[in-house]
Formats: structure tokens, C-alpha cells, sequence
């Protein structure tokens, strides 16, 4: 049985009831978090009707309800460890009358087998967003996140690439990747590893440096958000980026945001 995380266990880093609260209304408007779901949906493929898509480490629910309402016939669970990241993600759901599920979970320990969906139906179409950098063991999430996917479920994953910002630093991200370090984790994680990209270039990289550059002050303006109101120049960023991002090159060499598209083997996924 899944229970609240004990938050005197954790670090500041990893403290995500805070970090929800603190970040989550500002995440929503973020034009990254809208330029990766452009590309899970580009990669993922269209789920059949009646079938089940699983987001793995959900957050506050924004891709699972974004799938959720681009499918409205499939079966969406958002598997997350934070009870305040289900908490919003559930809110948001009942708001928008939404039929996503949201499960606590921690997929950095075995559970029990238990599967929350009807008759314990297991996932063809499976998606990783921006997770597996905040967590010292990846791959033993990967592994465990199997006990909700089919043999042969397809997973897209993005990892973020590039340097570390302050604001990376402070919410927990252990490393950055590469393609030959995600595809590597994939394989010994159980996965069959059909390709790996490199997007983002120009415009994503320059939104990365913009934060980049902002240092320790991001941190502060974001905490600061609800009682402070959004700048002018901060309003024309957003519009800009939200623009420009839709000129990024989905295959660049020198692209900041890493995707992968894998599989789950069929030795390690059988119930």
C-alpha cells in the first residue's frame, strides 16, 4: 500500500510536496513543458480504443490530462511520488471532467503487484517526461515502472541535456544526459531502444541559457509569483519562446533536449 512520502527523509532537493506548491501554478505556463508534450505526441503513436496510456512520474498532471483530453476513449494513469503532485494533478481532472487516474507511488521501491486498472490491464503506449534526472537510480524505476506496461509497451522518454541551472540544481537533478548514456540506461534497464534524438536547437538551447543566466534569481522570482505580478518583459519572453519553439529542429546534433523512443522486452515485461 502506497503511503505519503516521510518528508524529514528526503532533501531540500527532493522535497516535491514543496516544490509543487512552490512551482506548479508557474510550471503550467512554462513553453518547455509544451514543447516536449509536442514531442511525446510527434513519437508516442495513436493508442487504440479502450487501450491504456501510463504517465510515468506525472507531476501536477499536465501531459496526462492533455493526453487524456486528445483521447478521450483510452484509459490514462499518471503514476507519481509526490502526494502533492497527485493532489493537483486529481484536482485538475475534476476541473476539467477529466477521467485520468492518478496513483502515489514510488517507483524506486517494489510494490506489491497491485495494479489500480480494471481487471489490472497493463499499458501499450507509455510516456517519461523529465524524470529520470531527478532520481539516483534510474533504472531501478525503469524497472519497476514495468509492472504497469504490456510486453512490447512503447515508452518515450525525455531527459534534459545540456548544462545544469541553478534552478536544475535546486529540485534535484542528479546528471543531464546524452544519447549514449540514455540509450545505455535503457538497455540495461530491460528496453529495446528503437532511437534516440537530440531537438531543441536553436530556440530551445537559447530559452536554456536564458535560465541559465538568470541563476539563483529564477529561484526566487518563481516563489515569488502569486504575490508578485508578471513583468512586461516576462509576458514578451513567454509569447516569444512559445512562438519560436515551433521552429526548433526535432533532429540537431547540438539540440539540448534529449528523446528517447524504446520498448519494453518481452523477458522482462511478462506478468
Amino acid at each position: 500500500m502506497t503511503t505519503e512520502p516521510d518528508k524529514s527523509a528526503v532533501s531540500d532537493s527532493d522535497n516535491w510536496e514543496e516544490h509543487w506548491s512552490a512551482f506548479g501554478d508557474p510550471a503550467l505556463g512554462n513553453p518547455a513543458n509544451d514543447y516536449r508534450n509536442r514531442l511525446i505526441f510527434r513519437y508516442l503513436g495513436e493508442p487504440t480504443a479502450d487501450s491504456t496510456v501510463v504517465d510515468i512520474g506525472s507531476g501536477q498532471g499536465q501531459l496526462a490530462l492533455l493526453l487524456q483530453a486528445s483521447y478521450p476513449g483510452v484509459r490514462i494513469l499518471g503514476i507519481e511520488y509526490s502526494h502533492e503532485g497527485v493532489r493537483r494533478a486529481s484536482k485538475a481532472a475534476r476541473a476539467a471532467n477529466l477521467d485520468a487516474i492518478f496513483l502515489q507511488r514510488d517507483l524506486l521501491h517494489a510494490d506489491d503487484g497491485h495494479n489500480p486498472m480494471a481487471g489490472g490491464r497493463r499499458a501499450a503506449l507509455a510516456v517519461c517526461s523529465e524524470v529520470l534526472e531527478h532520481v539516483d537510480q534510474p533504472e531501478v524505476l525503469l524497472r519497476n515502472a514495468a509492472d504497469y506496461l504490456l510486453p512490447g509497451c512503447r515508452l518515450v522518454i525525455t531527459v534534459p541535456g545540456g548544462p545544469k541551472s541553478a534552478l536544475d540544481r535546486y529540485i534535484g537533478h542528479r546528471r543531464h544526459y546524452r544519447p549514449a548514456t540514455i540509450r545505455a540506461l535503457l538497455e540495461s534497464s530491460g528496453y529495446e531502444v528503437e532511437r534516440v534524438y537530440r531537438a531543441g536547437f536553436p530556440f530551445f538551447n537559447l530559452y536554456r541559457l536564458a535560465i541559465i543566466l538568470r541563476g539563483r534569481r529564477l529561484i526566487d522570482d518563481l516563489k515569488t509569483t502569486t504575490a508578485v505580478p508578471v513583468s512586461r518583459l516576462q509576458q514578451a519572453m513567454t509569447r516569444f519562446f512559445d512562438v519560436t519553439f515551433h521552429w526548433n529542429l526535432h533532429h540537431s546534433p547540438f539540440g539540448w533536449q534529449i528523446v528517447a523512443i524504446a520498448r519494453l522486452s518481452s523477458e522482462d515485461g511478462s506478468p
